[in-house]
């Protein structure tokens, strides 16, 4: 009993380590980098989008609109590859368990208490 015991904290506590912890200094220190050689081209790439935003569009033609749309698509997936959206900013990362992963987490709370 005391070895069931100790196989299943030792599993429990395998299993609350988050993974992100373990990848978090690689990704900060590319962050860094690519953040200080890409900031001139990420400014004018929100300039852009200012300036597209502050546009009125409504005397624009329909093609004229197709091609402005294209035009901020681009931009935002440039933006993103860069990693400078504001978006990407906001979230943050995190642990992802599946359905399976939950269940053996409550059963074994539930054998333990």
């Amino acid at each position: 009993m005391k070895k069931l015991f100790w196989y299943l904290i030792t599993a429990l506590l395998f299993v609350s380590i988050p993974t992100t912890m373990l990848n978090a200094e690689s990704k900060t220190n590319t962050v860094s980098i690519t953040s200080t050689t890409t900031t001139k081209t990420t400014d004018a790439l929100m300039v852009q989008l200012n300036e597209i935003k502050s546009m009125d569009i409504s005397t624009l033609s329909r093609s004229e609109k197709k091609e402005l749309r294209k035009e901020v698509q681009s931009i935002n997936n440039k933006l993103k590859s860069a990693g400078d959206n504001q978006s990407a900013e906001k979230q943050k990362g995190g642990l992802y368990l599946s359905a399976g992963a939950i269940i053996i987490i409550v059963l074994l709370l539930i054998l333990l208490l």
